[in-house]
């Protein structure tokens, strides 16, 4: 069995300039997730399985960045994969490609790693690829957090006539959080995929076949200056109760 990691970082991060290199405890922020890569590498090898990681970036800082720490690649992003509108989804499946007809294989999953949302363990990894690899009709499982908020009960858009109303509304009547059904936050730390979900085009990580991964310690991933003083805090300080 054959395993991609894909790393995917563009360089023009504008909430956060120069977010992908920019350091957190003295280490540039991608060298989380390719750390992280490599020990599930090694987990991988010692189940007989064969895994290869992969980056993809548009740019040359970063992949110099990326050398640095280990991850060296000859491909270069294209500059249509490398803009704010640019599917992740059409961006990994062809960084999956490239790797398919340099190394000669297929692969039968593939993982994506986002340098943005590092607060993700070993464990992590293991047990959401438990899941799936015991899963046949499942295509990809994808990185949750229990969530805050609730489109059932305290989540609210603007409707047409100018005035807001819940974001779903359910069949019946909700007044309490704790009646509401039980939803979760994509915190967008880690996606495996299956061969099929690439082969049956699908467009979106949220498909008709999904499954999630809940994760029992804090994640978030990396929006605003604040979110990065925010997590920088957590780990440079010691305050994470689990290692990344």
């Amino acid at each position: 069995m054959n395993i991609l990691v894909t790393i995917c970082a563009r360089g023009g991060s504008k909430g956060i300039p120069h977010k992908n290199i920019k350091k957190i405890a003295n280490k540039p922020l991608i060298a989380y997730s390719i750390n992280t890569a490599y020990n599930f590498a090694k987990y991988i090898n010692q189940q007989g399985f064969h895994l290869d990681v992969a980056l993809s970036t548009d740019d040359i800082e970063i992949k110099k960045t990326a050398d640095h720490f280990g991850l060296k690649t000859e491909y270069l992003r294209p500059e249509y994969l490398a803009t704010d509108s640019a599917s992740k989804i059409e961006t990994i499946e062809h960084l999956l490609e490239y790797h398919e007809n340099v190394n000669n294989k297929k692969y039968d999953y593939t993982l994506d790693l986002d340098v943005s949302s590092p607060l993700r363990t070993l464990e992590d990894l293991k047990e959401a690829f438990g899941l799936i690899l015991n899963d046949d009709k499942a295509v990809n499982i994808f990185s949750v957090s229990n969530a805050h908020k609730s489109p059932y009960f305290n989540m609210v858009e603007k409707k047409e006539n100018g005035y807001y109303h819940l974001v779903s509304v359910p069949s019946q009547n909700i007044y309490t959080r704790q009646s509401s059904p039980i939803v979760y936050e994509m915190n967008a730390s880690f996606y495996f995929y299956k061969q099929d979900f690439f082969i049956n085009k699908y467009k979106s990580a949220i498909t008709d076949k999904s499954l999630i991964y809940l994760m029992k310690h804090q994640c978030f991933d990396l929006d605003t200056i604040e979110d990065f003083e925010y997590m920088s805090f957590l780990i440079e300080n010691n305050k994470l109760n689990f290692a990344i």
